[in-house]
Protein backbone atom coordinates (compact mmCIF):
# COMPACT_ATOMS: atom_id res chain seq x y z
CA UNK A 1 0.00 0.00 0.00
CA UNK A 2 1.44 3.98 -0.81
CA UNK A 3 1.16 4.32 2.75
CA UNK A 4 3.53 1.66 3.69
CA UNK A 5 6.40 2.96 2.82
CA UNK A 6 8.70 5.38 4.10
CA UNK A 7 11.78 6.70 3.00
CA UNK A 8 14.20 7.18 6.34
CA UNK A 9 16.93 8.17 4.28
CA UNK A 10 17.82 10.12 0.86
CA UNK A 11 14.90 10.94 0.04
CA UNK A 12 16.48 14.46 -1.62
CA UNK A 13 18.34 11.96 -3.70
CA UNK A 14 15.48 10.36 -5.30
CA UNK A 15 14.86 11.30 -9.04
CA UNK A 16 11.22 10.24 -10.39
CA UNK A 17 11.62 8.63 -14.12
CA UNK A 18 7.78 8.62 -15.69
CA UNK A 19 7.25 6.92 -19.27
CA UNK A 20 4.46 5.60 -21.99
CA UNK A 21 1.19 6.47 -20.31
CA UNK A 22 2.78 7.78 -17.05
CA UNK A 23 1.09 6.20 -14.36
CA UNK A 24 4.10 4.20 -13.01
CA UNK A 25 6.36 6.60 -11.25
CA UNK A 26 10.05 5.01 -10.93
CA UNK A 27 12.37 5.78 -9.00
CA UNK A 28 16.17 6.09 -8.62
CA UNK A 29 18.87 7.84 -6.78
CA UNK A 30 20.86 10.49 -8.97
CA UNK A 31 24.33 9.73 -7.62
CA UNK A 32 24.66 6.02 -7.89
CA UNK A 33 21.49 5.51 -10.41
CA UNK A 34 19.86 2.41 -8.34
CA UNK A 35 16.35 1.63 -9.02
CA UNK A 36 14.76 1.95 -5.54
CA UNK A 37 11.13 1.97 -5.75
CA UNK A 38 8.16 2.48 -8.18
CA UNK A 39 4.41 3.30 -7.70
CA UNK A 40 2.97 0.77 -10.08
CA UNK A 41 1.09 0.53 -13.10
CA UNK A 42 -0.94 -2.53 -12.85
CA UNK A 43 -1.62 -1.79 -9.33
CA UNK A 44 -1.31 2.39 -8.66
CA UNK A 45 -2.60 1.62 -5.12
CA UNK A 46 0.85 -0.48 -4.46
CA UNK A 47 4.59 0.12 -4.48
CA UNK A 48 7.37 -1.94 -5.97
CA UNK A 49 10.40 -1.47 -4.27
CA UNK A 50 14.44 -3.16 -4.54
CA UNK A 51 14.39 -5.24 -1.37
CA UNK A 52 18.86 -4.90 -1.59
CA UNK A 53 17.67 -0.96 -0.61
CA UNK A 54 16.13 -2.07 2.76
CA UNK A 55 18.45 -2.11 5.84
CA UNK A 56 18.90 -5.59 7.33
CA UNK A 57 17.81 -7.76 4.27
CA UNK A 58 19.84 -9.77 2.54
CA UNK A 59 17.57 -10.51 -1.09
CA UNK A 60 19.96 -13.17 -1.71
CA UNK A 61 18.48 -15.33 1.89
CA UNK A 62 14.96 -14.84 0.54
CA UNK A 63 13.14 -17.26 -1.36
CA UNK A 64 13.16 -17.47 -5.12
CA UNK A 65 10.29 -14.76 -6.20
CA UNK A 66 8.63 -14.20 -9.88
CA UNK A 67 10.63 -11.95 -12.46
CA UNK A 68 9.54 -9.31 -14.87
CA UNK A 69 11.73 -9.38 -18.38
CA UNK A 70 11.82 -5.37 -18.45
CA UNK A 71 10.04 -5.26 -21.58
CA UNK A 72 6.66 -6.75 -21.30
CA UNK A 73 4.58 -5.12 -18.61
CA UNK A 74 2.29 -7.68 -16.69
CA UNK A 75 -0.54 -4.77 -17.81
CA UNK A 76 -0.05 -5.27 -21.73
CA UNK A 77 -0.90 -8.66 -21.86
CA UNK A 78 -4.04 -9.89 -23.49
CA UNK A 79 -6.56 -11.20 -21.21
Amino acid sequence: MLSGITVIQGEDALKLYQFNTNVAKHYFCSICGIYTHHQRRSFPDQYGYNVGCLEGINPFDLEPVPLNDGVYHPADRAQ
